[in-house]
C-alpha cells in the first residue's frame, strides 16, 4: 500500500528528497506523474482515469507535505523500509489503507515509473 502523511506533519521537509519516485510534495503544489522520471504519454492513475504525464494535478494537499499515492511504491525495489517513514521527525508518514497493493504490484508500479 501506498504512504500517506497524516496532519500531524511539521512541514520539514525531510521526507521530500528521501523519495526514488519523487512522489512527495509541498503543499499547494501541483504534481505530474513525470516529475522526477522518464514517463512521457499517457499514464494509467490508481482510479483507472488516463493522464497525461505532464498533466499538472491540482494538489492533494494544501497545507502539508503530501505523497501521491500513484506514484508511492514504499520504496519498493530501491530500500527495505518507506524511507519518508524512516526520516520523519514526528513519525507522520503512515500507510495508507486506501490503496492496498501488493508487494508484486508495487514493483511493477515502479518499473511504469522508471523505464
Amino acid at each position: 500500500m501506498a504512504i500517506k502523511i497524516t496532519e500531524e506533519c511539521i512541514n520539514c521537509g525531510a521526507c521530500e528528497p528521501e523519495c526514488p519516485n519523487n512522489a512527495i510534495y509541498e503543499g499547494g503544489v501541483e504534481w505530474t506523474i513525470s516529475d522526477g522520471n522518464t514517463v512521457t504519454g499517457e499514464f494509467k492513475l490508481f482510479s483507472g482515469n488516463v493522464v497525461d504525464a505532464h498533466f499538472k494535478n491540482a494538489p492533494i494537499s494544501d497545507d502539508t507535505y503530501y505523497i501521491v499515492p500513484d506514484k508511492c511504491t514504499e520504496c519498493q525495489g530501491f530500500h527495505e523500509e518507506p524511507q519518508c517513514a524512516s526520516v520523519c521527525p514526528v513519525d507522520c508518514c503512515v500507510p495508507d489503507e486506501m490503496y492496498q497493493e501488493t508487494v508484486e504490484e508495487l514493483l511493477a508500479k515502479k518499473e511504469k515509473l522508471h523505464l
